[in-house]
């Protein structure tokens, strides 16, 4: 008589990427019926519930692709076989879905083709789920644009802190970074996976608001073609997940040369990031902490922390050291990270929601001036489905329809579109220089060569400037939770710690977040979403 096996449930609330693989690899599950719990979740807690509003819009398709994936397994040439995966929708997908950047003026849009990192998820086997929100153009509209907020798709909220707002209406935890939409998501278990993208904090904000591990690529690691833009110089994709050997996996999938795509042609990675995974991998590696305690003014990354962020910093410190890590305290160079002179430009801010309305913002030089070029690119050879061919359209077309499409201005791509929109400024040319100066050779470079160091730890966000403007990866994996804003109390929130390092060095930092991440084990999930 046949023994009978009892299968492990798979519980989808919480199961990491390795979870899901397994399950379908072992036939505990099919990719259709995978699908469906994970659209079950959305329709439960994003659409109803907490409201989370992280999904912008689901796939129609998705049901039917994963039942053509039901009697496949995830194998070494299609890994992903059968995973659900959300992609931030700045992301174009040449399907049914839409490519919006949360816009209103692109609500009717949709992409000609898949993005190559696109292409890549769908090779490997991936569903793709449905389009994330985001920070409406990825946070490059308006002043104090609130984080998660896009006039198409509304708020995300934070799925630790859903329900408390300000007088405005605007959350108080926000869901952080602009692939809020993304990281979301993954917390609240309504996909295996997801896919954010950066220029500056936005993949690694809303990770250290979510509990969640991210790969801030350098760039060039992952093809930049066929994503609405910000800037050239900085923009990367990266993977959202809930533990760092999910978050190698997908980078496995992710990271090639595109022929669309020059930057990466000078491209570096191992065949397998899993393999660099160590839980003993800190042992002996030099870690850089920006913290001088007998340079205090200069302690511009761990000095401004709450008590509460130092506590778990302090605790995050010392597992690094216990597992065997050289510390070495000493401030970055002031030039690394104040910016180089005629970096930033100044732009009135008109938004009538911000606590700083009337006064001047500064805003990067670099992203302004590439923000106009490279959006108008995307929309020429990207974008169909829409009339809107420039970014003059879309400021056109917000103007006409300002009630809904302006909560908060657009101020920021009014200055964008009063540049020529061809780079051939000459303080353009000279900002993107001073950035390189300050961030890299003055910065990380000389930082890490005077002190020897494998990585940089940063808490949270903190360290992302001078890393994106470098072109640097960073990775970040959780650390604990901390609480309050602006003096006011909240419930517990999660936060981060940051491994930052030189470029390519991808497979150095996920080995050191790994062994971080065995030793301390600080994800939690959030509460009150529990399985269906």
């Amino acid at each position: 008589m046949a023994k009978l096996v009892r299968r492990k449930r798979l519980g989808v609330e919480d199961a990491s990427l390795v979870d899901v693989v397994e399950a379908l690899g072992e036939g505990t599950v099919t990719a259709s019926g995978l699908t469906r719990a994970y659209l079950a979740r959305i329709k439960a807690y994003d659409q109803g519930g907490p409201r989370l509003n992280s999904v912008r819009e689901v796939n129609p398709d998705a049901v039917k692709i994963a039942a053509r994936l039901d009697g496949v397994k995830p194998s070494a040439r299609q890994p992903l076989a059968g995973v659900p995966i959300l992609v931030k929708d700045n992301i174009a997908t040449g399907d049914r879905q839409h490519t919006t950047a949360g816009s209103l003026a692109l609500a009717s849009a949709r992409a000609r083709d898949d993005a190559p990192v696109v292409k890549r998820l769908r090779d490997a086997g991936a569903v793709i789920l449905g389009k994330a929100n985001l920070t409406e153009f990825a946070n490059i509209l308006a002043i104090d644009m609130p984080s998660g907020y896009s006039s198409l798709g509304g708020q995300v909220r934070n799925p630790y802190v859903p329900k408390l707002v300000d007088k405005r209406g605007i959350p108080v935890v926000l869901p952080g970074g602009s692939s809020g939409g993304s990281a979301v998501a993954v917390a609240a278990g309504l996909c295996a996976a997801a896919v954010g993208t950066e220029t500056s904090g936005s993949l690694l904000s809303p990770a250290t608001q979510n509990g969640l591990v991210t790969v801030k690529p350098t760039v060039g690691l992952i093809s930049r073609a066929g994503i609405l833009p910000i800037s050239h110089s900085q923009d990367t994709a990266g993977p959202l997940t809930r533990t760092v050997r999910d978050a190698a996996i997908l980078l496995n999938v992710m990271a090639a040369r595109d022929p669309m795509d020059p930057a990466t042609r000078p491209m570096k990675r191992p065949k397998d990031y899993t393999s660099h995974l160590d839980k003993d991998g800190l042992k002996g590696a030099r870690i850089g902490v920006p913290s001088d305690p007998d340079d205090p003014l200069n302690d511009v990354y761990f000095g401004k922390l709450t008590p509460r962020a130092k506590a778990v910093m302090k605790k995050a410190l010392a597992v690094l050291a216990d597992c065997g890590a050289i510390l070495v305290r000493a401030s970055i160079p002031t030039a690394g990270w104040i910016g180089g002179p005629g970096t930033t430009m100044t732009v009135l801010n008109r938004n009538p929601l911000s606590r700083t309305q009337g006064n001047l913002a500064t805003p990067p030089i670099v992203f302004i001036y590439e923000l106009k070029r490279d959006l108008n690119l995307y929309l020429r050879h990207w974008a169909v489905g829409t009339r809107i061919k420039t970014m003059a359209d879309i400021i056109a077309f917000n103007q006409r329809n300002a009630k809904k499409a302006l909560r908060f201005c657009q101020d920021l791509f009014l200055a964008a579109e009063a540049t020529r929109g061809d780079l051939s400024e000459l303080e353009y040319r000279s900002a993107r220089a001073m950035d390189l100066q300050s961030a890299k050779v003055l910065g990380l470079d000389a930082y890490m060569a005077r002190h020897k160091l494998d990585a940089v730890v940063f808490p949270g966000v903190a360290g992302c400037a001078i890393a994106a403007k470098a072109g640097y990866p960073s990775v970040q994996v959780p650390a604990g939770f901390t609480n309050g804003v602006n003096d006011r109390k909240t419930p517990d929130f999660p936060i981060g710690v940051t491994f930052t390092g030189g470029a390519w060095s991808e497979a150095t930092l996920l080995r050191l977040a790994y062994a971080y991440e065995q030793a301390s084990m600080m994800r939690r999930p959030p509460p009150g979403l529990p399985a269906l």
